[in-house]
């Protein structure tokens, strides 16, 4: 009697650990094939490097109205569907308990007998779940980037100049640099007159800006225009490492890299606009409305010229913004430009020259944020953001025009990388060439070389020197081009596209001298 009830009770045990892997197994199915979808929905990913750099980089309070929306719709939905079908078929397994189909599977003198419904309840739970692996796998690039892992090039290697062994001469007074970057900032904003893609002029005062004679706007075409984005610099963390060292952010498993990208040590081996700056005298300075931890902009910056910080933090040990105060990524733009002033004010009684960066976050997708003073009089959210941006960007530059320190300070308007929003590019002309908006303000270099370009953002990098009056030997930095000096730029001596094929493949330069130092 004790063994029998020895026997039902472990055939019980058994019997609830098979329920809770199912349970499980359905559950991780649908959480992986719901985010995978979500990820899709909300960003238009076209590498997984974004994803695995995002998985082991700090996150910092990110904006917490997505990772609430993240949570309710990628798990707490995926849990009740999860429930549910459990539900559902233990029922229908009450309803049939006393029917049996079994398969006898005879292996010499032995036979094996086999519950088909059991088989098939196995077969349903692990398909379930082998397929959403296969689903995300397919949709967020996995396959391709294992094949490109297993593919070497040296094209890194040989393309790139190290800005260090370069001899870069500054101006005997060295002019002060405002470098903004406008989240998801695009030319494509524009309407068709002005080189945009809509019927609508979503960003007129920036267009104004780059048709301004006396600025400058780099152009695919001979409208106003913007640079494409190279393969790896194609989110904010890569725009900026791109922007600012003229370099892909590469993930990698070569030793030390992932460590790297937790404690936010990015790409350790490139020297950078912060550090030649700073070799320069210069002071620096980085504002941003948001936590700057997030996705290793804290440490980047930090460890790549030593700037002072002024993010979401500092305004509450200000005392600008309440302890709870939390809109879009932290703070919204409008304080972000009223902070600015007040910090570029004080800045600007020291002689010294400085940099001061900007980041703005109101154009972040899915959807955006508009400030309360800013219109919302069309149909699309993220465009009334967009177009809220642009009145806001102009009105901040009028303002620094106005400033004494205006005549010795050039400003750089760009924006980091492409947007991410999913559904306000559905209805233009899918052979529209997208671009990343670009003005030169004030700059000390000129050319008549800035329309009908092939370039990228990483020809910013050496762009930006020249337009502060520095002298580059080589006009080439990173794998940048001084877009002012008329010189060949990669894209224009290779093409788009196979730059893109090479920097998906595997570089052990890379590995070894820029996630780590080589010299």
């Amino acid at each position: 009697m004790k063994k029998q009830l020895k026997k039902l009770k472990k055939e019980k045990v058994i019997k609830l650990i098979k329920w809770f892997f199912a349970f499980i197994l359905i559950f991780l199915a649908l959480i992986i094939i719901f985010s995978t979808n979500w990820t899709l929905e909300n960003y238009s990913i076209e590498n997984f490097d974004q994803i695995l750099f995002t998985l082991f980089s700090d996150v910092g309070t990110g904006s917490s109205d997505l990772i609430i929306d993240f949570i309710k719709e990628n798990i707490l939905i995926p849990l009740g569907i999860t429930i549910v079908i459990i539900i559902i078929v233990l029922f229908i397994k009450h309803l049939f308990k006393n029917l049996e189909a079994s398969l006898n599977i005879k292996i010499r003198k032995k036979t094996l007998k086999i519950n088909f419904y059991k088989l098939i309840s196995y077969i349903s739970v692990i398909s379930i779940f082998l397929y959403a692996i296969y689903y995300a796998m397919d949709n967020l690039y996995i396959f391709n980037y294992i094949k490109y892992s297993y593919i070497e090039s040296n094209f890194l290697e040989v393309s790139y100049v190290d800005p260090e062994d370069v001899k870069l001469e500054f101006p005997d007074k060295k002019r002060n640099l405002i470098y903004i970057f406008a989240e998801s900032m695009e030319s494509t904003y524009a309407d068709k007159e002005h080189g945009g893609a809509y019927y609508t002029n979503y960003i007129k005062e920036l267009v104004d800006l780059a048709n301004d004679k006396d600025n400058i706007n780099f152009s695919m075409t001979n409208l106003v225009g913007g640079a494409r984005t190279a393969f790896n610099a194609t989110w904010t963390m890569a725009a900026m490492i791109s922007q600012t060292t003229g370099l892909p952010l590469k993930t990698s498993f070569a030793p030390n890299a992932v460590e790297s990208y937790a404690d936010g040590t990015l790409v350790p081996g490139a020297y950078s606009l912060g550090q030649i700056l700073k070799d320069a005298g210069y002071r620096r300075y980085i504002m941003v409305g948001s936590d700057l931890t997030f996705g290793g902009r804290r440490t980047y910056f930090e460890t790549h010229g030593d700037y002072n910080v002024f993010d979401y933090y500092t305004a509450i040990d200000k005392g600008l913004i309440d302890e709870d105060y939390f809109v879009h990524w932290g703070y919204e733009d409008e304080k972000l430009f009223a902070y600015a002033k007040d910090e570029l004010k004080e800045i600007a009684k020291d002689d010294k020259p400085f940099i001061f960066t900007m980041l703005t976050t109101n154009t972040h997708s899915p959807d955006g944020y508009v400030d309360e003073s800013c219109d919302t009089s069309y149909d699309s959210p993220y465009l009334n953001a967009v177009a809220c941006a642009s009145k806001e960007l102009s009105e901040f530059i009028d303002w620094i025009q106005d400033q004494d320190f205006y005549e010795n300070t050039t400003i750089i308007l760009v924006g980091d990388h492409l947007s991410m929003n999913t559904y306000a590019f559905e209805d233009i002309d899918e052979n529209y060439v997208r671009g990343v908006y670009n003005v030169y303000i004030n700059s000390l270099a000129d050319t008549d070389c800035n329309k009908n370009r092939k370039f990228n953002t990483f020809d910013y990098f050496p762009t930006t020197l020249a337009a502060i009056g520095v002298k580059i030997e080589g006009n080439r930095l990173g794998l940048g081009t001084n877009l002012f000096s008329c010189k060949e730029t990669l894209s224009e001596e290779y093409d788009y596209k196979y730059i893109n094929e090479r920097l998906r493949e595997k570089s052990l330069f890379y590995d070894e001298c820029i996630n780590n130092i080589c010299k």
